[in-house]
């Protein structure tokens, strides 16, 4: 190779290696997202919260656009999110549709997880169906069994059948067997759910930027809804009284 070809070869190279990075930066700090959904083909729009958020504003987050949240309120057969208690009691004071959601943990009975999150996430009218977030698993054949004992109590005491939350790779490894029983909620974050039209929520950034929160956690997770605001409507059940 000659002088000049391993010169324009290292340019190459090194605006490649500069671009990435620039690019990873202003993903990284927010800026840019890599999945940005139409408001055309996706108009239902949310966010889900924890602790991590801190002290939330409700009435400023949820005057930006957004018609839904979700909220962390336990994990396991104890943990109980701390933020829960004020931000359920916040957010149904405004006019989101709010919803409650457990990180379910394959080393604990489906049982005792469901009971934890009974014995905190009281029953409301108006309130989207309960979530349980599955990112993770040991035994397989053990975890879905467990898995299931806790979708069977949540749906026993709240009247309405549980999201589970997921995302692509688990789906197929995992959740796949729930498919066409439960509503799904994909996280996808690079690029668009792989599943077509199964899911009901897409969870397409965990870099969004909203005001009305101040906690360690500067971003906020944006999801949109597959569809209509009256669908939205149609899954708060038992109904919000007019």
């Amino acid at each position: 190779m000659s002088r000049r070809w391993r010169i324009a070869v290292g340019a190459l190279v090194l605006a490649v290696l500069v671009g990435g990075a620039t690019l990873g930066g202003l993903y990284y700090h927010g800026v840019l997202t890599w999945n940005e959904p139409s408001r055309d083909a996706y108009p239902v729009r949310g966010v889900d919260v924890s602790s991590y958020q801190g002290q939330i504003d409700w009435p400023v987050l949820a005057d930006q656009g957004i018609d839904f949240a979700f909220i962390k309120a336990t994990e396991g057969s104890s943990f109980v999110d701390p933020r829960f208690a004020d931000n359920w009691t916040a957010a149904n004071q405004t006019d989101l549709a709010v919803g409650a959601y457990h990180f379910f943990s394959a080393e604990s009975p489906g049982a005792t997880q469901a009971a934890n999150f009974v014995a905190t996430v009281p029953v409301e009218p108006g309130m989207l169906p309960p979530v349980v977030d599955v990112e993770r698993y040991g035994d397989v054949d053990a975890a879905r069994t467990e898995l299931q004992a806790l979708l069977d109590a949540l749906e026993a005491h709240y009247g309405q059948r549980p999201i589970i939350y997921t995302t692509d790779g688990l789906y197929d490894a995992f959740v796949h067997d729930f498919v066409g029983h439960y509503p799904l909620w994909i996280r996808s974050i690079w690029r668009p759910p792989a599943l077509g039209g199964q899911w009901t929520f897409w969870q397409y950034s965990n870099r969004g930027r909203l005001d009305g929160y101040d906690g360690p956690e500067r971003f906020i997770d944006l999801n949109v809804f597959s569809g209509t605001h009256i669908q939205l409507d149609a899954l708060r059940s038992p109904r919000r009284p007019h």
